[in-house]
Formats: structure tokens, C-alpha cells, sequence
């Protein structure tokens, strides 16, 4: 499955450019040209990512992430902005912005900056890993799979697992845990992570997610 892109961008020639050489590097590209009609596809759709420019019309990329993420979506995005002050990056980093690039940039660039904010979010490249005997997990949805039954995950505890699965038989130490499944802004809360671990090993078996003990936790592998 290809990852969907929604590309929020109202420079018409500029979105055609980006959605036309993401296409050829095989995404699926959804775009649109203002804030409110993004605000309703955005609602309705689901996404791998988000490109948000900052400056166009009804409301400016920053404000529209900061609503999703305070309504609990934590799909990743990156801002596409004319801005070039210090002040401005934190804004979009507060905001729940994952990464920024600068206008002018060039396509090679954007697309390094996409795959690399995939790759953090999502872990593996692979879309179905398995994880245990008959049991899988679609990087795609983010959802466990026994045969063609659903078992889905929450955001955290989806982003944990495929953290876990691009380091196998790796210790994580807490802090390299927190920095992968909370967003600037965010407190880190040990009690959630154990929860988190605990209905993962729910659904692996206790014996596939070892505690170190003052450390963090290790994923065994198959």
C-alpha cells in the first residue's frame, strides 16, 4: 500500500509540482488549497502524513495542527513555510509540528525530510511484520492482525510497538522511549509507558517485551 500524503499548499503551481513528484515517488497524494476545506477532508480521511503550508487562507497551518492535536490526532506533519524566523520553528514545534522546511526547497530534500519522519513515526518500512506466531502488525493502520481479524492499538501503543520493532533485541532506555512517543509539549509519564508495555505483551506474550530493571525495556525477536 502506497502512504498517503495530504498536502495543504495554496501556491496552485507549487502544489502541483510537490504532488506531481511525490506521486512519481509513489505516494498518494490528496491536495488542497485552503484551510477550511482541509480542515473537513482532514476529519474525514485518514492520513500517513500531513504537509501543512503556514500562510493560507481561513486560518494559518499552525493554528489548524494545533486543533487536531488538541482533539488527539497525532498524525505527523510537517510545515512548508516562507517563514525563516527562530521564533517561528518553535511556534511550529509547539504546535505539534513534527519538522519544517523553508521555501525555496528543493524536491530531494522535502522527500528525505518525508521518509525520515515516516521511518521515526512509524519504525519499519515494511507494512506487515510479524510479531508473533500468526500475529501481525500493518504499519499501514497501525493495527494488530490474527488471520483477517482487526486488533487495533492506540496511537502510543501503536508508535511503541513499531519503535520496538526497528530495534530488535535492542535495550531503549526510557528517555530514547518518551523522546519517540511524545510530541513537544507533552509530558512524559512512566505510569502510561508501563501500560502501554503491559497490553502490548497482552497481545505478544509477557516473555516478547523483557524489563531492565532501572533501564527501559528490550523487544525479543523471533
Amino acid at each position: 500500500m502506497k502512504r498517503r500524503i495530504f498536502l495543504l499548499e495554496d501556491d496552485m503551481e507549487l502544489s502541483d509540482t510537490v504532488a506531481a513528484f511525490l506521486r512519481h515517488e509513489g505516494f498518494d497524494v490528496i491536495q488542497s488549497f485552503d484551510a477550511q476545506d482541509a480542515t473537513q477532508r482532514l476529519y474525514e480521511e485518514r492520513f500517513d502524513l500531513w504537509l501543512l503550508d503556514v500562510k493560507v487562507p481561513f486560518m494559518d497551518g499552525f493554528s489548524l495542527l494545533k486543533r487536531l492535536r488538541e482533539e488527539g490526532d497525532e498524525t505527523p506533519a510537517i510545515f512548508i513555510t516562507s517563514l525563516h524566523g527562530a521564533d517561528d520553528a518553535t511556534r511550529g514545534f509547539a504546535a505539534g509540528g513534527d519538522d519544517y522546511i523553508r521555501k525555496p526547497f528543493a524536491l530531494s530534500e522535502l522527500k528525505a525530510r518525508i521518509e525520515a519522519v515516516i521511518k521515526r513515526r512509524y519504525g519499519t518500512t515494511r507494512s506487515r511484520v510479524e510479531v508473533a506466531d500468526g500475529l501481525f502488525f500493518n504499519s499501514e493502520d497501525f493495527r494488530l492482525y490474527r488471520g483477517d481479524e482487526a486488533i487495533p492499538l492506540k496511537p502510543k501503543e501503536a508508535r511503541l510497538l513499531a519503535l520496538f520493532l526497528q530495534n530488535p533485541d535492542k535495550v531503549l532506555g526510557k528517555e530514547e522511549i518518551f523522546e519517540h512517543l511524545y510530541d513537544y509539549g507533552e509530558t512524559p509519564n512512566e505510569g502510561s509507558l508501563r501500560t502501554f508495555v503491559k497490553v502490548l505483551r497482552k497481545h505478544l506474550g509477557k516473555s516478547r517485551i523483557e524489563t531492565v530493571k532501572e533501564v527501559g525495556y528490550r523487544y525479543v525477536s523471533l
